[in-house]
């Protein structure tokens, strides 16, 4: 397994654990406002393979309590299970960051138990999701299929999205709210402009509305979070 970027150390990405993100490149969305989009392609170099991963984890036993498999998708890897079963063998936690559009891949992790934690990016309600993805068309079967799956999850699961003026409104909102009834925990992600994001138009919200589309969507979600 190529391996495209390492954070060492977050407090952030794994809720009450102390994590390493890992990022696998390659990812079927284009997403506008993906602050990784200089690893959207799988084949571009990496920084180190999963053996360089391993020998990293091991120096820091006892230290890191989780690990994060971001990206890109790391779905997109055939070989993400087998990694995955040899860094909890060490004792880590596993978190898995997902666009949803390998649900089949995603039900086979959480049979066999092999994920403590599941963050979902929700796009957008299903009529602009490939507009907000920057595709002509998305299989939406597939994206519907891993919400279920994770509706129905006994581990920690984290739905989110990342709001735009340009693809976001009330409409947006009600229909995921009505979408992820039941779900419980939503984040709100305010778009940020930085240099790395392909699209720096995309417009951030006030707080006003992040606050607006929070309260509607506390309707049907258990807790919604605003991450400013």
């Amino acid at each position: 397994m190529i391996i495209h970027g390492l954070q060492k150390l977050s407090l952030l990405d794994f809720p009450g654990r102390t994590a390493a993100t890992v990022f696998l490149g390659g990812c079927t969305m284009r997403c506008p406002y993906c602050h990784n989009a200089e690893i959207w392609e799988v084949n571009r170099p990496g920084i180190m393979d999963e053996q360089g991963l391993y020998d990293f984890l091991r120096l820091r036993e006892g230290f890191l309590q989780g690990v994060c498999f971001s990206g890109g998708e790391p779905l997109m890897r055939a070989d993400l299970a087998e990694v995955i079963r040899t860094v909890r063998a060490m004792g880590f936690a596993i978190k898995l960051d997902t666009n949803g559009l390998y649900p089949d891949r995603l039900k086979a992790l959480l049979k066999e138990g092999l994920l403590d934690m599941v963050a979902m990016d929700i796009k957008n309600e299903p009529a602009r999701y490939a507009e907000t993805v920057g595709l002509s068309h998305v299989d939406m079967e597939r994206i519907a299929a891993s919400v279920d799956l994770l509706l129905d999850a006994d581990i920690r699961v984290e739905f989110r999205t990342t709001v735009t003026t340009r693809f976001h409104d009330l409409h947006s909102f009600q229909v995921i709210g009505e979408w992820l009834a039941g779900a419980h925990f939503y984040a709100l992600q305010p778009f940020r402009v930085s240099e790395f994001v392909p699209d720096t138009t995309l417009g951030t919200p006030s707080r006003e509305t992040l606050d607006t589309y929070a309260a509607l969507l506390r309707r049907t979600v258990k807790q919604v979070e605003i991450r400013a």
